[in-house]
């Protein structure tokens, strides 16, 4: 499935739990409804963070992706 281009983009390699999720919920707020943010993290615990992110806030999480320990989210602004 394709989604819109990223509006933004952030890279929170190196980070650990909070700071992904902190840093990617204060660069939504900047974006419009409907703006994509694209997220690259390397904390193992990032895929359950989003999920739980999304659901808390209600910006859909259109994608969950890992490749060689780099995952990469990709979130509507709602």
């Amino acid at each position: 499935m394709t989604h819109p281009a990223p509006k933004a983009n952030l890279d929170a390699r190196g980070l650990f739990c909070p700071m992904p999720i902190l840093k990617a919920s204060q660069l939504l707020e900047t974006l419009g409804r409907g703006e994509v943010l694209e997220v690259l993290a390397d904390d193992p615990a990032a895929p359950s963070d989003f999920a739980a992110f999304a659901k808390r806030t209600g910006n859909p999480l259109l994608a969950s992706e890992e490749n060689s320990g780099t995952y990469r989210f990709v979130l509507e602004h709602k």
